[in-house]
């Protein structure tokens, strides 16, 4: 396989945890790849509201979560441009620095994958890149059949990109890869931490402390109180 193949796993990371880091792990080990972009998006395209962390502490989670693996590489390039971030722009941003859509290979989750039709720019979108979908809890492989029967020719064996001679001989694939990932949501996680949960089993080490050291998606005293006067 090339080296010159690289992944992105892209997300809000509000925060980031395990299973966003097992999904990544999962693309790694299946596909050969040597090193995974992990980018924070600026302004979530499928989300009605702002992040609840800023973009600085979304950013320093994610790149003290690329500790927990040599091949893990925080970017900030969607967080220094304006607008939504949507896979298509990113892929083609990409594009700009050199790389072929052949070696790009972009990291994603059954459940965000089953609603690709949705995507902007959908289905130019699967010519700029492959696609890596790793299963999630509760989510297999046979969503995928299910939902996106009509892509099936794109579906490709992970080996298959490891046998390729050259990252640019073959059209873009679909690879599926079927692996355990932890069974956690940011969404799960905020709710935790503002109930005054305990979710250090659910990030990395260092991603708990910059989440204690900060007090992150606690409410306030100021909330508090009027959660407290409303109930």
């Amino acid at each position: 396989m090339s080296p010159g193949i690289v992944g992105v796993l892209g997300g809000t990371f509000d925060p980031i945890h395990r299973g966003h880091l097992d999904v990544a792990r999962a693309a790694h080990d299946a596909l050969g790849l040597e090193r995974i972009l992990l980018m924070p998006a600026h302004v979530p395209p499928h989300r009605h509201r702002a992040p609840h962390a800023s973009a600085y502490h979304r950013f320093a989670m994610t790149a003290l979560a690329a500790q927990d693996a040599p091949y893990l590489v925080a970017d900030d390039a969607e967080l220094r441009v304006d607008g939504p971030s949507y896979t298509a722009h990113t892929l083609a941003r990409l594009a700009t620095t050199g790389y072929a859509p052949s070696q790009i290979v972009f990291i994603t989750g059954v459940d965000a994958f089953a609603e690709i039709a949705t995507w902007f720019d959908y289905p130019r979108v699967l010519d700029a890149a492959h696609f890596a979908v790793v299963t999630r809890p509760g989510h297999g492989l046979d969503l995928i059949e299910a939902r996106l029967g009509a892509l099936r020719p794109r579906f490709a064996p992970p080996q298959a990109l490891r046998d390729a001679p050259a990252a640019n001989a073959y059209e873009t694939r679909v690879f599926l890869i079927d692996a355990p990932t932890s069974d956690v949501s940011s969404t799960s996680l905020r709710a935790a931490l503002a109930a005054g949960g305990d979710v250090a089993a659910l990030v990395t080490p260092p991603v708990h402390a910059h989440i204690v050291r900060h007090g992150l998606y606690r409410p306030s005293l100021s909330q508090a109180g009027r959660l407290h006067e409303e109930s």
